[in-house]
């Protein structure tokens, strides 16, 4: 507390002899221990009443010493630190780990296949973060059913994961210039495609329930705004920054795009105002986004690698055209 930005700073409402009393701020602690700080952050709040006026993060708490810990150990040893890095976006993080590693040694000597498995896991990845941030968000705020909704979804794609590595979060899948591809089987690849068709309809639900709700509404537009000059301040990135309207999105770009993007069709999604409104906006519609990148995806490895049971010979190797009929049942 002694080195808090409160020793210095005074509230800019005057005092006089009739508001003296009715003003009485409070310094408190919010977090390391807090569930939903969960020991990585501590804030120094300065409450008037239940108005946040100010906040002294100390963010020290996020550094575990992981790269400490890296210096004498292989490369490969050193990928599970990255899972815990994010546990919102485990994969992500490996495949950052995987890039940095690929290009420090000018070598990327893996198959389409393998891009194309990254990019299906990273996605699938991008909606389990997604589906936490606006689920929890919304149980905050006074909605209870997206969060059960969300979990759902999130309980398949955790399943994904231990399917192809055994471990239902923290999954140490990727690895640089390889990939494990006798863990797609025909089996995952049909209960991928039934999960994007299911989770259309649970982001039909959340979208229903929240999107015009005039609670919902009333406590996210114009609030947490922040502008073009603090994005660059700070240094945001992905949905805040997209938030406030700029375009940078590195799937898109063509001289940083990764994985297997640069071959896909799909959408990035712009703010205007930079508020949380804004924001959940932009995170339902990329998951929506990455529904449909996982299509592609999948209808490409299937297009070029042939997917044959080993638990039954007769059983019929998946199609493209069965696969389109099986997300487009209309069709």
């Amino acid at each position: 507390m002694n080195r808090s930005i409160f020793q210095i700073w005074k509230p800019n409402v005057p005092r006089d002899i009739a508001n003296m009393k009715n003003i009485k701020t409070m310094n408190i602690n919010f977090g390391p221990q807090h569930p939903a700080a969960h020991g990585v952050l501590r804030l120094i709040l300065q409450l008037n009443g239940e108005v946040v006026e100010r906040a002294d993060p100390h963010i020290g708490l996020l550094h575990r010493g992981s790269e400490k810990l890296m210096e004498d150990r292989f490369y490969l040893q050193s990928l599970p630190y990255f899972d815990r890095f994010d546990y919102c976006s485990m994969l992500v993080q490996e495949h950052a780990y995987c890039l940095a590693i690929e290009s420090l040694l000018g070598t990327s000597n893996y198959s389409s296949t393998c891009s194309q498995i990254r990019t299906l896991y990273d996605e699938l990845t991008r909606i389990l973060n997604h589906m936490l941030a606006i689920a929890c968000h919304a149980l905050d705020v006074g909605s209870m059913s997206s969060i059960f909704w969300a979990f759902e979804e999130r309980e398949k794609i955790m399943e994904f994961y231990e399917r192809v590595s055994g471990a239902r979060m923290h999954a140490a899948f990727y690895r640089p210039n390889d990939a494990n591809l006798d863990s797609i089987s025909p089996f995952l690849i049909e209960d991928i495609l039934d999960f994007t068709r299911n989770c259309f309809t649970t982001l039909n639900e959340m979208h229903n329930i929240l999107t015009f709700n005039k609670i919902w509404k009333h406590r996210l537009v114009n609030i947490g705004i922040i502008n073009y000059q603090v994005c660059l301040n700070y240094g945001l990135t992905g949905v805040m920054s997209r938030s406030v309207g700029i375009k940078r999105d590195l799937r898109l770009s063509k001289l940083e795009t990764y994985s297997n993007y640069y071959f896909l069709n799909f959408r990035s999604f712009l703010g205007q105002h930079g508020d949380s409104y804004d924001r959940f906006l932009i995170r339902m519609n990329e998951m929506a986004e990455s529904l449909n990148i996982i299509n592609q995806v999948i209808y490409k490895i299937v297009k070029h690698k042939k997917l044959v049971s080993k638990k039954n010979n007769n059983y019929t190797n998946i199609s493209p055209h069965n696969i389109i009929k099986y997300t487009n049942p209309s069709y």
